[in-house]
């Protein structure tokens, strides 16, 4: 019988609480257990494995991303949504390093709460490169270079990739000069 008030979404929690203290790829069903006071195969009534339990920590971090960086672009347009999308991404980052980690998994095939997560991050970042007058397919692009740029940074700074005496916070605020540089002058790739 399952635990009374263990639910999936309380496992999923926790074990977000893990992977940010210890990293995601470190996250351990024995790890979520013992934070738990289970025995590991106690889990097994909530969470099918460690690659559900990965999934699930993943969808919880893409849903925290899209309020942060949602509220963070709201009534704000260009440079300005740009700026504050980035920070609210970078400071979730910092704070939740193993989230992070998770929220950078592809949905897979069929897992429709996933792929939504999903849909509604994409649309945050495409309602920004709007603002830009990215639309279309250019907009898959331009997606995945914002992406990869942002998290590019975001896990260089935790990872203490930045070791040099010149400020982290100005070298931030370049790339972001640069990125909006880059997205105002974004040339659609000639067919």
């Amino acid at each position: 019988m399952p635990r009374r008030g263990l639910t999936r979404e309380l496992v999923a929690g926790v074990a977000a609480e893990v992977a940010d203290e210890m990293g995601f790829d470190a996250l351990t069903l024995s790890a979520v257990a013992q934070r738990l006071g289970v025995s590991q195969p106690a889990l097994y009534k909530h969470v099918p494995g460690i690659d559900a339990l990965r999934r699930d920590v993943a969808v919880q971090a893409v849903e925290e991303l899209v309020l942060a960086i949602g509220d963070a672009r709201q009534y704000r347009r260009g440079r300005a949504a740009l700026e504050a999308v980035a920070v609210a991404y970078r400071e979730y980052a910092a704070r939740h390093p193993g989230r992070v980690a998770a929220s950078v998994r592809a949905p897979a095939l069929g897992d429709d709460e996933h792929a939504s997560a999903g849909a509604r991050a994409v649309g945050v970042l495409a309602g920004v490169l709007e603002d830009y007058g990215i639309a279309g397919t250019d907009t898959v692009h331009a997606v995945r270079a914002v992406r990869a740029t942002l998290h590019g940074f975001v896990v260089l700074e935790a990872a203490g990739g930045f070791g040099l005496p010149e400020s982290v916070d100005e070298s931030f605020d370049r790339l972001l000069a640069g990125l909006d540089l880059a997205l105002s002058r974004h040339v659609a790739k000639p067919s």
